[in-house]
């Protein structure tokens, strides 16, 4: 077994101390507690997402992360909720494209009992065929649900043109196909395969005693077996070769458009500069932001804002950038003011784009960015729930190193070096589209 490494706090992060353990079956466990804290938040994250699933089996990552509120040997069907609200504690659970992440919060001196529960159904979660048929109803009404959202559709038909080999091509939600046809046997082979101990982070931040906890982790986990097929992607999109563009109708409000360009995965050498352009561009970026996943607000100062929202062609205006494991897209979603025709629209949008690729930023512009994201980053950390999901989702993505290589390629980012990126990424010949047009309607 490695020995415990210790994290310590430095003037570039707000991450709170973490205690690191590596347990012999290959879980790692990432313990920092907060002093005087109320709550404990207990997160796992897996690196299985659907990226990791193949056609006629999209859906799996997260019809497994519905199975794992299921049962499981110590925890029958309804037990964990009732266990977990019965001390007054919340839990949730999310997949996304790389990962699938399971939280609990509680009040610190009841830590011990979502830890009993994770380590419980890491590997033992119950897939039976009478259980996955009654969850099918609720994983499609879901899918339903999603579809009546004019941007969902729009979304979906984006990476589906983007992407023609890589899994980023379908939505963790998956085929609708897929869902109606998956049975107990494919969905308990594909958790079975890839949920385990190898593939899992276990996050524990709060108000605990670090000690104790400590061994209790030990104790809880290390009994597992190891477990966890490699959750690496070996497809390989090609670059594109042309432009691509799809039109959609149906019931909704307004006319919209949203655009995508490939964009460098997280481990790319000069993402930080991707991630100011989509502050500057569209007020904020994923990453780094005082909330889990961006507000996708207003902001008044951005780019796009200033351009399309304030001048009246648009009611909401935004870019989007949230790097990957793999190569995926930097796009922008603009939709129009009432009375405003999509082509009008887009031209101003158009315009924007290429003057940012031409002249690039501002000094001051740019220092305004950065400004943002170093707010943000002193914010993230704030509460038991946050540390913990900041904690995970970096080292999930590419480890603990890397909050801080991205900070330091942020802070050390010039307008000469953004005008470059934006001119390698707004190529037409690189772009993706699609167009909305309402028909026959309200939408969602």
């Amino acid at each position: 077994m490695a020995g415990p490494g210790v994290i310590s706090v430095t003037a570039k992060s707000a991450a709170p101390a973490v205690r690191v353990l590596r347990l012999p079956n290959g879980l790692t466990a990432l313990l920092a507690p907060q002093r005087d804290a109320p709550t404990a938040s207990v997160w796992v994250w897996y690196r299985v997402g659907s990226k990791n699933e193949r056609p006629g089996l999209t859906g799996a990552s997260h019809w497994v992360e519905h199975m794992l509120f299921n049962g499981s040997p110590r925890y029958p069907k309804g037990t964990m909720d009732r266990a977990i609200m019965g001390v007054g504690g919340y839990l949730n659970a999310f997949t996304d494209v790389d990962f699938t992440a399971y939280l609990t919060t509680v009040p610190a001196q009841h830590v011990g009992l979502p830890l009993d529960i994770e380590a419980d159904r890491m590997t033992r979660a119950s897939m039976n065929q009478a259980e996955v048929d009654r969850e099918r109803a609720v994983v499609l009404s879901e899918r339903e649900g999603a579809e009546n959202w004019p941007e969902f559709r729009a979304d979906e038909e984006l990476w589906a043109l983007a992407f023609r080999r890589h899994p980023y091509r379908w939505d963790p939600l998956g085929y609708p196909e897929d869902i109606r046809s998956l049975d107990a046997r494919r969905l308990s082979s594909y958790y079975r395969s890839y949920y385990g101990t190898r593939n899992a982070t276990l996050v524990v931040t709060g108000g605990f005693e670090l000690r104790e906890t400590s061994q209790l982790v030990r104790r809880l986990f290390s009994k597992l077996r190891a477990s966890g097929a490699d959750p690496r992607v070996k497809e390989t999109e090609p670059e594109p070769t042309g432009a691509r563009s799809a039109e959609l109708t149906g019931p909704g409000t307004t006319p919209f458009v949203m655009a995508g360009w490939r964009a460098p995965s997280v481990a790319a050498p000069d993402v930080g500069r991707y991630l100011l352009l989509d502050v500057l561009l569209g007020g904020e970026t994923r990453l780094f932001t005082a909330s889990q996943w961006g507000s996708h607000g207003d902001h008044p100062s951005s780019r796009l804002y200033r351009r399309l929202v304030s001048t009246g062609l648009a009611v909401r205006a935004s870019s989007q950038y949230g790097p990957r494991v793999h190569p995926g897209l930097f796009t922008i979603h603009a939709q129009c003011a009432l009375g405003v025709p999509l082509a009008r629209l887009e031209a101003a949008l158009d315009q924007e784009i290429e003057r940012l690729a031409k002249r690039g930023p501002t000094s001051s512009e740019l220092t305004e960015a950065r400004e943002k994201v170093e707010q943000a980053a002193l914010l993230a950390y704030e509460g038991a729930s946050r540390a913990a999901f900041r904690l995970g989702y970096f080292e999930t993505l590419g480890g603990r190193g890397l909050e801080a290589a991205l900070l330091d390629q942020i802070r050390r980012a010039r307008p000469k070096e953004i005008t470059a990126v934006a001119r390698a990424l707004f190529q037409p010949e690189r772009r993706v589209t699609v167009r909305f047009e309402p028909k026959g309607g309200r939408g969602g």
